[in-house]
């Protein structure tokens, strides 16, 4: 009377009872496996289901509501393992047939998008996500966790950070304490030099999962990198994305050292500002042109900082001959060597 007049809670209490003594009675169990899927127990449900599976001969009935079951919890491994046992006891259950077909589709999309993504072929992942959407619309959990996977998939894409951080926050909307979305968030905001926003992400999965695989490293790093921006940015300098090539870097610093010469300018304070991004541009290309130098900047390090320098290695900064100014390159750099155009040129 209790289950038929809504009190599914109540009527939880006096089944519990029953089934205490009863626990083979396979009705008692539907009807408390009943009550508890109304009242959004669907774990409870299964348990008092799946002893039914048995407790009756060919209970097709049982197996497919389970199926259903774990696939309203987003389990579709699960679901697929019920709805086979199903189509054992009668290969032709309509219903059975059905929902085998939908939680089948559904499953390879997903396996399909996770080998793109361990191939590192985010693009072709995101569509296969994006089908994964359509396919099942009505069960929230698997947009969602497709959201999810997309938000990280654009992540590692250089060319749709924008997109990764857009998506990541549609998560974050929905679950503000997912480390994942968080992490993939930061990426993203590094990769558009959004330092600040980075850290605050970082530190927030941390407050969420502190040891969440990847939060300290990539706080550490998105740290760095806001200090360092604060200093001086040498793909800022020579005006180049963070993936740039050599030859790519070679020619924006060619371009930029023939306009900032100083020999080009005739007033003393013209020449003085023409020195200093002089010498920052040669800094930039003698960093971003040696792959040990730029792996140490992409990773929040100046080498040529001599406070970012640790150890007893010796100090890369030297000073300079004449007005003993500090120099980023030992033994008297020429920024046009190498093959470049010879400038004469002399530090003061």
């Amino acid at each position: 009377s209790l289950h038929e007049w809504g009190d599914h809670q109540g009527a939880v209490a006096f089944l519990d009872k029953i089934v205490d003594s009863c626990p083979w009675d396979s009705d008692v169990r539907e009807l408390r496996a009943d009550c508890h899927e109304r009242m959004g127990n669907l774990g409870k449900a299964i348990q008092d289901l799946k002893p039914t599976t048995k407790l009756r001969n060919d209970n097709t009935a049982a197996h497919l509501r389970i199926s259903r079951l774990h696939y309203s919890l987003g389990e579709q491994d699960d679901s697929l393992t019920e709805i086979r046992e199903c189509l054992k006891l009668d290969p032709d259950h309509a219903a059975c047939l059905a929902h085998y077909r939908q939680v089948k589709k559904l499953s390879r999309q997903l396996e399909a998008a996770e080998s793109l993504i361990a191939e590192s072929r985010y693009d072709e992942a995101v569509a296969k996500l994006e089908a994964v959407k359509k396919t099942e619309a009505s069960v929230a959990v698997y947009a969602a966790r497709a959201d999810e996977r997309i938000c990280h998939c654009l992540s590692k894409s250089e060319e749709r950070t924008a997109d990764a951080v857009r998506a990541c926050s549609l998560v974050l909307d929905r679950d503000p304490d997912n480390v994942g979305a968080l992490r993939d968030r930061a990426e993203a905001h590094i990769a558009n030099e959004e330092y600040e926003e980075a850290v605050a992400d970082y530190e927030r999965a941390r407050g969420v999962d502190e040891s969440a695989p990847g939060v300290r490293e990539g706080l550490d790093k998105a740290q760095k990198l806001l200090k360092q921006s604060q200093r001086r940015d040498y793909y800022k300098i020579l005006g180049v994305k963070r993936s740039a090539k050599k030859q790519e870097i070679v020619k924006a610093y060619r371009k930029l050292a023939q306009q900032w010469h100083p020999d080009n300018f005739q007033s003393e304070s013209e020449k003085k500002k023409a020195e200093k991004h002089f010498i920052d541009i040669a800094a930039a290309k003698e960093v971003l042109t040696d792959p040990e130098k730029r792996s140490k900047f992409d990773s929040g390090e100046d080498p040529l900082d001599p406070e970012s320098q640790q150890g007893g290695g010796g100090n890369p900064w030297q000073r300079g001959g004449g007005g003993g100014g500090w120099h980023p390159f030992p033994g008297g750099f020429n920024p046009f060597g190498s093959g470049g155009p010879q400038f004469k040129f002399h530090f003061n």
